[in-house]
């Protein structure tokens, strides 16, 4: 059983930096491949990013290039930098993982955190 824990959220303005964590139990969570979502009020949840266990990325086009996805295995933790932030990237975060490849549908991920909130002011 893996129960991600997100942290980091808060309140920035347009074009500053946040870094979202999102913690697993050790050794276990690396060896699931991570993922991050998004979900805005009154809107459905869409992918963010993930990182597989080996270290592969995937990206949202909407993130490409602002946004890292990392993983520190023998911590337990996978971040996700998030720099030149928008107000359209106000959104509770949430954290996912799964075994095997990545997918950019909600509904092939096994374990979900609780979520954390970004707020991006303009």
């Amino acid at each position: 059983q893996v129960q991600p824990v997100e942290s980091g959220g808060g309140l920035v303005q347009a074009g500053d930096s946040l870094r979202l964590s999102c913690k697993g139990p050790v050794p276990t969570f690396s060896r699931y491949t991570v993922g991050w979502f998004r979900q805005a009020p009154g809107k459905e949840r869409k992918f963010v990013a993930a990182i597989s266990w080996s270290g592969a990325t995937y990206y949202d086009i909407s993130v490409k290039g602002r946004f890292t996805i990392s993983r520190d295995n023998g911590k337990g933790f996978v971040y996700l930098q998030m720099n030149s932030l928008k107000p359209e990237d106000t959104a509770g975060y949430f954290c996912s993982a799964k075994t095997g490849l990545y997918d950019n549908s909600p509904q092939g991920w096994e374990y979900w955190g609780q979520g954390t909130q970004v707020t991006v002011s303009s």
